[in-house]
């Protein structure tokens, strides 16, 4: 255990971050399924719809430092390549 106050503070901190980081990446990885289900679903303008919210969602992830930009990047790539294919 941590013997100096401010080492007890960043274990603090760092468990509040922790659970806030949780519960982004969580809905994060929930909306990139349900675009990828509505994608599956067949009906385009659902799967446009869902693929958008991931998208958005994915990049305020990035962005916050939750998940790495490059990672977040291949997840959009990879919707709106199967979007794609189901439009055409």
């Amino acid at each position: 255990m941590a013997n100096h106050k401010s080492a007890l503070k960043r274990i603090k901190q760092n468990e509040k971050r922790r659970i806030q980081n949780r519960t982004f990446r969580n809905r994060t990885r929930t909306l990139v399924k349900q675009a990828r289900t509505a994608i599956e679903g067949g009906d385009a303008s659902d799967a446009k719809e869902a693929t958008l919210a991931a998208i958005r969602d994915l990049d305020k992830s990035a962005s916050r430092g939750i998940i790495h930009p490059r990672n977040a990047a291949r997840r959009k790539s990879r919707l709106m390549q199967k979007l794609a294919k189901l439009e055409s």
